[in-house]
């Protein structure tokens, strides 16, 4: 018997970027095991970034329920900061309006900027419930604020409901960062936990944060990321010069001065080296990474992509001599999964991460045998596997045979939700 979930989230095709990509896969595969899917988005949403080459992902016939939202975002323009910029980047010298505004941002707008539309959205999915046959609400945050609208039906029509938390809540990388009053920080954590003990199940990305959401709720379940390209698509052929790539944001947090300081060591050590070595950043790199590149000298060195499409992404990472993975370095390092790593698992190129090396990525990384984890400030190790990895690649032999990966393509990953739902309607 076909099950009919209802997602709740924020982020959908055109919108670009990680945040879409986990549910809009879900959605893709659903039908395959029996799940219908009905999304509920936002009207007008203002975006970080488009891709409408997502769009083909949707599948065909699916219902697709819009509401208008209020951003307070759209005010902040006025005073210099872009409405459309992403969360992850927090001005570290803000102007005097700018550190008021990140005052009433962090302090105003619990959990987020996106608050506005919880009411709204409760009125109609309460009225859209009752004349439709839902099986299961899904909520799927950041912006937590999707989740207070599931933690609203649940209390109102007692409907099965499943929480899934892409990132943390108060455990998110940039969450310290915020400018945040004792009382602001204990709403977050008010509501976080209140979330997470009315919710049928908690979904989530990663062992670290299945064991810290754990205390609040006994069906916590890790589902991770993936990639959803398919085994035994054509070779791409390798970039001829020694690329590294980085796919992804490069903010503050994850500005490796570290490797920096290491490729400006081996490229002043090495003319050959230097001739051979291309680094390429794709993603919104944060002013701080700029800089540090040309304050290293490595500018001739660094070519940075602002954005393409997600297709072209894959292109990218297929043709890379070594991928780079850089986790932020921050107090809840050990938990974070970037969604990259299943790509990059997929793109079977060899993996340098610069991650905790007791951490939740590196786990992945060792039973795939997909690469080498270096821990932040083990600066020898870093160095030396630099020049190993240029070592193989003049002698031609510079390969990865990543093992184990089928379990994160999507449509495994897609069962695995589904099998869920199955379980919590019976």
């Amino acid at each position: 018997m076909m099950k009919k979930a209802l997602i709740i989230t924020y982020y959908w095709p055109p919108a670009g970027g990680s945040g879409v990509q986990r549910w809009l896969k879900f959605v893709k595969y659903f039908r395959d095991f029996g799940i219908e899917p009905v999304v509920y988005t936002v009207e007008n949403p203002k975006y970080p970034i488009l891709d409408e080459s997502l769009a083909k992902d949707i599948p065909q016939g699916i219902e697709v329920l819009r509401l208008p939202i209020w951003e307070p975002n759209n005010l902040f323009a006025f005073f210099g900061k872009k409405k459309t910029e992403s969360a992850g980047f927090i001005n570290p010298n803000p102007s005097f309006f700018g550190k008021m505004l990140q005052y009433i941002r962090a302090n105003y707008f619990i959990p987020d900027a996106r608050k506005f539309w919880v009411k709204p959205s409760t009125v109609y999915l309460k009225k859209y419930l009752k004349s439709n046959n839902i099986d299961v609400v899904i909520t799927t945050g950041p912006p937590h604020s999707m989740h207070l609208i599931g933690l609203n039906l649940k209390k109102e029509l007692n409907i099965k409901w499943i929480a899934d938390f892409r990132d943390p809540w108060t455990e998110i990388d940039y969450f310290q960062q915020l400018p945040l009053t004792n009382k602001a920080v204990e709403q977050h954590h008010f509501l976080e936990n209140k979330v997470l003990k009315n919710a049928d199940a908690v979904l989530v990305v990663g062992k670290t944060m299945r064991e810290n959401f754990s205390a609040f709720n006994s069906n916590v379940i890790t589902v991770t990321n993936g990639f959803d390209e398919e085994f035994g698509d054509t070779i791409a052929e390798l970039d001829p010069k020694f690329t590294m790539t980085h796919i992804g944001l490069m903010n503050a947090d994850r500005n490796p001065q570290m490797l920096w300081e290491v490729l400006s060591e081996i490229v002043l050590e090495n003319q050959e080296f230097a001739a051979d070595f291309e680094l390429k950043l794709i993603g919104k790199s944060d002013a701080s990474v700029i800089a540090d590149i040309s304050r290293f000298q490595l500018s001739k060195n660094v070519q940075i992509i602002d954005y393409v499409t997600h297709d072209k992404v894959v292109e990218f990472q297929k043709k890379s001599q070594v991928l780079l993975l850089i986790v932020n370095n921050v107090p809840s390092a050990k938990g974070i999964i970037t969604g990259k790593i299943f790509e990059y698992l997929m793109a079977k190129r060899p993996i340098l991460a610069i991650a905790p090396t007791n951490g939740d990525l590196a786990e992945i990384i060792k039973e795939t045998e997909g690469g080498l984890v270096v821990d932040f400030d083990d600066k020898q190790t870093l160095k030396l596997a630099m020049l190993n990895l240029y070592a193989k690649f003049k002698q031609g032999n510079l390969t990865a045979d990543s093992k184990n990966i089928a379990q994160f393509h999507r449509k495994e990953l897609t069962k695995k939700v589904s099998e869920l739902i199955f379980k919590i309607t019976e």
